[in-house]
């Protein structure tokens, strides 16, 4: 007798949209990268002291001239449709007029001008660079990096526009 040792076939994937992930949710911190979820691990408190404090110096100034509102937690923007991609943002500040564009109940489906990224020591250069190129392809006009383990932030104004500041800097 002899078996057959055939090799399965790979196993579909499924995708979901981003409605889906809205409306179900997902165990534990994800973001969905064309139409598949991917896992996150969960922040330092290190990290979340210093987003709160970015996101307040921004919401400060925001509040006093009335420009709109400023979001922190991970709040969900569209970056890509069918298959949906939605990504996660420490911080972002989106004016009136923009928030007066909004369609979607659930993950903002028009992009804020400013994003803030707050690096975690896992994080990859690469895959931030991917999310600010596609922070901007979605018409965000600013994102700054901030790399709490060189002291630095890094704001692209275009993805070929970047200023570095540093703990020095005024």
């Amino acid at each position: 007798m002899t078996l057959s040792m055939e090799a399965a076939p790979p196993a579909e994937k499924t995708l979901i949209t981003a409605e889906e992930l809205y409306t179900e949710g997902a165990p534990g911190r994800v973001e969905l990268v064309q139409g598949e979820i991917v896992s996150l691990s969960p922040t330092g408190y290190r990290h979340g002291r210093l987003e709160y404090k970015v996101a307040r110096i921004i919401d400060d100034f925001v509040q006093e001239k009335h420009l709109g509102e400023v979001l922190v937690g991970e709040a969900g923007l569209y970056t890509q449709r069918d298959p949906d991609t939605v990504r996660g943002m420490d911080a972002a500040f989106i004016s009136h007029e923009r928030l007066a564009q909004v369609k979607s109940s659930g993950f903002l489906d028009v992009a804020p001008e400013l994003i803030v990224e707050i690096m975690t020591p896992h994080d990859r250069w690469s895959e931030v660079l991917t999310k600010v190129a596609e922070y901007f392809a979605v018409d965000a006009r600013m994102i700054w990096v901030v790399d709490p383990q060189s002291r630095q932030i890094y704001v692209y104004r275009s993805l070929t526009d970047v200023t570095v500041l540093t703990a020095t800097d005024e």
